[in-house]
């Protein structure tokens, strides 16, 4: 039988990337043979959280709690418990800051065990600790070419046992479809043309490009006075951008829009003509979602982006930082003669090599 234990920070009690990509991960395990054989250790998520997967054989353990050592706590002996229990065949750490614990419990037992890795988390030189369980590693998984390039150069790890499970697109949720007409009667975009992000907006990370993409608006004004930017995202960073859509006097094109539930997304990435998010990431879903609905894409050209994007056959990969070639890059997609913005073929150019079935076969290839 596939034993196997699994730990991460929190998969349900918050929204993002990676959060997106665990639950795709986990949903493509549940299809592998004795998939019910496995444990899920949760350091913060509680058991009330939505769980799409409860009832499906995996046991769940959540150990959130008000005091973060205690929670360590808890998180330590259990999983130690469970080791001795059910000497796993493999345990799979979803977090570098957890990695140390499972390097220390599975070195002693003799359990090989695996890292996942994401994105900027391992970006730089790492803390001793967390090196060295890397190190370790039976493998290591992360999901760009970019990532892996960056983690193994600066943290002295042998790309070989580094392996690529990219992140892949719901395809029947972001699919295409017409403009919601009660979406846009709420955002007050009759006749408009709409760029689109969506991005948590933190200022510990302003690497999402928002403030440059606003910065790109006056130039795009120039040719298309009627465009509006929906910015779907909450955070600390929003008066900043608030503040700098009225300096640059373009409040009344940019629409902060807050939270969106997951569930309403799809409709939303559909409002649009151009999802632009000139960022640096470990990869980027939403740069998937928005092309899987049909919708063109402008990202980043020094990041993780490459791969969604495909090096560029099917997006725009502008200088993250650089506000006039964002404008560039959106005044092409809304004149609309380039086949990247073809809604058909970008959809099939994106399910081809970023379709679940695709996350499957790698993860039964890997396991």
């Amino acid at each position: 039988m596939m034993a196997h234990i699994f730990l991460f920070l929190e998969i349900f009690s918050q929204e993002g990337g990676i959060q997106s990509y665990i639950k795709d991960v986990l949903q493509a395990y549940l299809t592998l043979p004795d998939s019910e054989a496995a444990e899920v250790f949760l350091l913060r998520d509680a058991p009330d959280c939505p769980n799409p997967f409860k009832n499906q054989g995996i046991t769940f353990h959540y150990l959130k709690n008000n005091s973060a050592t205690l929670g360590r706590i808890q998180l330590a002996l259990k999983f130690l418990v469970s080791l001795l229990q059910k000497r796993p065949q493999r345990v799979f750490c979803g977090h570098i800051n957890l990695a140390p614990l499972t390097r220390l419990y599975c070195q002693a037992l003799d359990i090989p065990y695996t890292v996942l890795t994401y994105g900027n988390e391992v970006w730089e030189p790492l803390p001793n600790s967390q090196k060295q369980a890397l190190q370790a590693a039976a493998s290591i998984w992360t999901i760009s070419r970019y990532t892996r390039d960056l983690m193994c150069e600066a943290n002295a790890i042998d790309p070989k046992k580094v392996a690529i499970l990219p992140c892949v697109v719901d395809e029947e949720k972001f699919n295409l479809g017409e403009k919601s007409l009660t979406l846009i009667k709420k955002y007050d975009m009759e006749n408009a043309k709409v760029l689109l992000t969506v991005a948590r907006l933190w200022s510990g990370d302003i690497h999402k490009g928002v403030d440059v993409t606003i910065r790109a608006l006056p130039t795009i004004l120039e040719t298309y006075p009627e465009v509006k930017y929906l910015v779907i995202g909450r955070g600390d960073d929003r008066p900043r951008l608030e503040a700098l859509t009225k300096q640059l006097g373009v409040d009344k094109q940019v629409i902060f829009a807050g939270f969106v539930p997951t569930e309403e997304l799809a409709d939303h990435y559909r409002l649009a003509d151009a999802y632009v998010m000139p960022s640096r990431e470990g990869f980027g879903i939403v740069y998937l979602e928005a092309m899987a609905s049909g919708i063109p894409v402008i990202s980043g050209d020094e990041d993780g982006s490459a791969e969604p994007l495909q090096d560029g056959l099917v997006g725009w990969r502008v200088p993250y930082r650089d506000a006039e070639k964002v404008a560039k890059a959106c005044l092409e997609i809304l004149l609309g003669q380039d086949q990247r913005c073809h809604p058909q073929w970008l959809r099939q150019q994106t399910l081809t090599k970023f379709g679940k079935k695709t996350l499957r076969a790698k993860l039964e290839q890997l396991i």
